[in-house]
């Protein structure tokens, strides 16, 4: 079963562009596109560094420590040096704030 959690007001994210919710088991890097929310387990699966912060050109996100990049709406890596791709989640806006889901 789905469960929503909360990650920050919706004008936050829209200001910023950019929120990370930091669980107990994972950390997870919300990003505002042009309207459009993406969101993503906030390691690199390279070498296990945080992701937010890095460079972001559209869609895609570069790791700040080797480089390697990431596409938000699918996962899927770009360039090495990860092989394997970024977990994503659903993320909404529901009464004003942003939430994530997770199974």
């Amino acid at each position: 079963m789905r469960v929503w959690h909360a990650v920050c007001p919706a004008e936050m994210l829209k200001r910023d562009g950019l929120a990370v919710l930091e669980l107990a088991t994972t950390a997870i890097a919300v990003f505002d596109i042009q309207g459009d929310l993406y969101a993503v387990e906030n390691i690199c699966t390279h070498d296990g560094g945080e992701l937010a912060g890095g460079p972001l050109e559209d869609h895609v996100i570069t790791c700040p420590r080797h480089s390697a990049r990431f596409d938000l709406r699918t996962g899927q890596v770009l360039a090495p040096p990860a092989c394997v791709p970024l977990r994503t989640f659903p993320a909404r806006i529901h009464d004003g704030v942003v939430e994530v889901g997770i199974d």
